[in-house]
């Protein structure tokens, strides 16, 4: 037993230097690490040694400071390799149809456009129509508008040069300004809202999902028909959307602090 706490302990301070130096890029010497291990310099010395050797931490020949090995990015690539965002996505779904009512969606953007890549159908007898594989626009559906908001500026002002802004209904924002306006509303919020832009008859609340890099890389949303969905549900959607947006975000390696924010409807 008592070799077995050493062991643990060795691996919990192992892990311990990992975060420390993923903090400080430009690295820290053996004394510095051992001060905030609070063990002696032999240990953080050992220890470093340890991780070296497998290539998770180098060291810099000229000021001898330790910092994290390129060895996190090949295992950084594995696991991204790995991750499958609608296997991560699937229970939230679930949650959100359950918890709404309507119908769920899960959608990333190819060429200009979103496409949806899982759903969860509503149970309720009168209830959207969608499918995955199906392509639609980003600028005036709630999961688009959701991705389109968190693009880098000039690659917004680039697809609205390319594609245009299409009237779908008579509710479509079909103007740079009034799409620009919306946007800042979006971000602002950390969700969109589609008010019968894109299908009259159909709302629906969407919100952004980032990866480590704090690059938005898929929206999930949930609609429903206007006869269902009314103001204080379409908030209530909003709510748990941006909650469910926020969670996955951070399951796939955003930090915790930089999560969007919830603001009343307006």
């Amino acid at each position: 037993m008592k070799k077995e706490a050493i062991t643990v302990q060795s691996v919990d301070r192992a892990l311990h230097i990992i975060e420390i130096l993923q903090q400080i890029p430009q690295g820290l010497g053996v004394t510095e690490l051992s001060n905030r291990l609070d063990v002696s310099k032999s240990t953080a010395h050992r220890l470093l040694m340890s991780l070296y050797n497998k290539g998770f931490v180098q060291q810099d020949i000229q000021t001898e400071k330790y910092m994290l090995g390129l060895k996190f990015i090949e295992v950084g690539q594995v696991v991204s390799d790995n991750l499958d965002i609608r296997k991560i996505a699937s229970p939230y779904l679930h949650r959100l149809t359950e918890i709404t009512g309507e119908t769920a969606h899960l959608a990333i953007m190819d060429k200009h456009e979103i496409v949806y890549i899982d759903k969860l159908e509503s149970n309720a007898t009168i209830r959207m129509f969608s499918n995955v594989g199906k392509r639609a626009a980003l600028h005036c559906t709630g999961i688009g508008k959701s991705i389109f908001a968190f693009l880098p500026d000039e690659k917004i002002e680039e697809i609205i040069a390319e594609t245009g802004l299409k009237k779908y209904t008579e509710k479509t924002l079909t103007t740079k300004e009034a799409m620009w306006e919306n946007i800042q509303l979006i971000r602002k919020r950390g969700y969109s809202i589609d008010d019968e832009e894109h299908e009259s008859g159909i709302k629906c609340a969407a919100a952004p999902i980032f990866n480590h890099h704090h690059e938005v890389i898929a929206g999930i949303s949930v609609a429903g028909p206007i006869m269902r969905v009314t103001e204080e549900k379409l908030e209530m959607m909003a709510k748990e959307v941006l909650e469910a947006s926020n969670e996955l975000s951070n399951l796939l390696g955003r930090k915790e602090n930089s999560k969007n924010s919830l603001t009343a409807l307006s």
